[in-house]
């Protein structure tokens, strides 16, 4: 039995920038999700996905070596799904085996599961930690697999093998991580709320690329905001330097921040991470912050410290 395991992820600054060149704060989560690989003497792949709950959402077999589909089962209330995950799964198989002729190319198969150990709708990177654990197994490129099979700057992959913060950019379109030490001693000002719905990163990218041209001109000064997210030694100076990457990052998409948007009277600051609208924001706060978001209707409010590894 083999075993591969990812972290989640979160993006701190130069969400959407980043795709561009933006030199971004990257943190990986203590949630992730494992993918185990069991071999069987039938030539099959018998695939299984859990949520963190230990209920299989997805189920499907495929004949190997040529990935034939002979059955699926998605458990949900969406039409279309059970197809949309299946051929997504599929072709992340089919890419790897071209990168890697030997994977899966063998007489008997194999029974895989994989585990999330967050909710499905919180968005910490069902994909890409699955994009990580498949090249894991498949003996390939991680960041290969991911823009061979889909899109996306790559930081959500970087930080599914990295175990701390790290500065991610993209430069020629490589990937050029490094990790740094971000451990405020404020972080008990700092917590993760969700926003209480998943946002499609896809379209959140098609939105921008319709205004990165304006972008390009702006990325020395999310460079500099980064550097300065990096270093703040307050929780009160975070929060000047988040109400500013919030003015750039909406004079670039043409969004209005989330505080102002949602929480006009929260006393402390809120950023958005990733794409705009949804997932997790990120507050500055204090023993009042739980209270004024539940009142709101946001209950999922998660300590930096619980959440960032």
């Amino acid at each position: 039995m083999d075993r591969f395991y990812s972290n989640g992820k979160l993006l701190l600054t130069g969400e959407y920038v980043v795709l561009d060149g933006a030199t971004s704060l990257a943190v990986p989560t203590k949630f992730g999700q494992d993918l185990i690989v069991e071999s069987i003497k039938e030539p099959q792949l018998i695939w299984g996905s859990f949520t963190n709950t230990g209920e299989c959402w997805f189920e499907a077999t495929f004949d190997v070596p040529n990935l034939r589909l002979t059955s699926a089962t998605f458990n949900t209330d969406k039409e279309g799904s059970a197809e949309f995950i299946t051929e997504t799964l599929r072709d992340i198989l089919q890419e790897a085996k071209k990168l890697n002729p030997n994977f899966l190319n063998v007489d008997n198969g194999c029974i895989v599961k994989t585990n999330l150990t967050f909710p499905q709708n919180w968005g910490l990177g069902s994909s890409s930690t699955l994009i990580n654990n498949i090249a894991n197994w498949a003996n390939v490129n991680p960041f290969t697999l991911l823009w061979n099979a889909f899109s996306g700057s790559g930081y959500d992959i970087a930080c599914a093998s990295n175990n701390s913060p790290i500065l991610y950019q993209l430069k020629e379109k490589q990937p050029i991580v490094t990790e740094v030490k971000f451990n405020p001693n404020f972080k008990d000002d700092l917590f993760f709320v969700y926003l209480n719905q998943k946002q499609n990163s896809r379209e959140g990218i098609a939105h921008y690329k319709q205004h990165k041209n304006e972008a390009k001109a702006l990325i020395t000064d999310v460079n500099s905001l980064t550097q300065n997210f990096l270093t703040a030694d307050t929780s009160k100076n975070l929060g000047k330097i988040i109400t500013e990457h919030e003015e750039l990052i909406s004079s670039i998409i043409k969004q209005t921040p989330v505080k102002k948007r949602l929480f006009p009277d929260y006393f402390g600051e809120v950023k958005s991470l990733g794409a705009w609208g949804g997932d997790f924001v990120l507050v500055t706060g204090n023993d009042d912050t739980k209270t004024y978001f539940k009142q709101k209707g946001y209950d999922t409010i998660v300590p930096y410290k619980k959440m960032v590894l």
